[in-house]
C-alpha cells in the first residue's frame, strides 16, 4: 500500500527532512520524492509505501497538517488510491 504525501508553501530549510522523519517515526518509507522551489514557493510531492505504518493513515493524515501548521505549509496525505481515483480520466 501507498499513500502520496504533497506539500506546498514558502520555501525554508529543513522541510524535506521534517517531513520525511516524521514518515520515518511512524514506518512510512519515502519511495520517491519529487520537488520544487518557484521564487520562494515551496512544492513537493513524496510517494510513500505504507505497508508497515505503526499508525493508522487518517492519524498520520492529522499529524503531518499539524507540522504543516506549525511550519506555515500546507501538507496533505492521501492514499494512493483515492489519488489515482481522483486523477482517473
Amino acid at each position: 500500500m501507498k499513500a502520496v504525501i504533497s506539500v506546498i508553501g514558502k520555501d525554508e530549510v529543513g522541510i524535506l527532512a521534517k517531513v520525511s522523519s516524521m514518515c520515518a517515526e511512524y514506518n512510512a518509507n519515502v519511495t520517491e520524492v519529487t520537488q520544487s522551489v518557484l521564487q520562494d514557493v515551496f512544492a513537493m510531492v513524496m510517494l510513500v509505501d505504507i505497508s508497515k505504518l505503526s499508525i493508522p493513515l487518517s492519524e498520520l493524515s492529522d499529524k503531518m497538517k499539524e507540522l504543516g501548521k506549525s511550519l506555515g505549509l500546507s501538507i496533505y496525505v492521501m492514499h494512493e488510491d483515492i489519488f489515482n481515483s481522483m486523477h482517473h480520466i
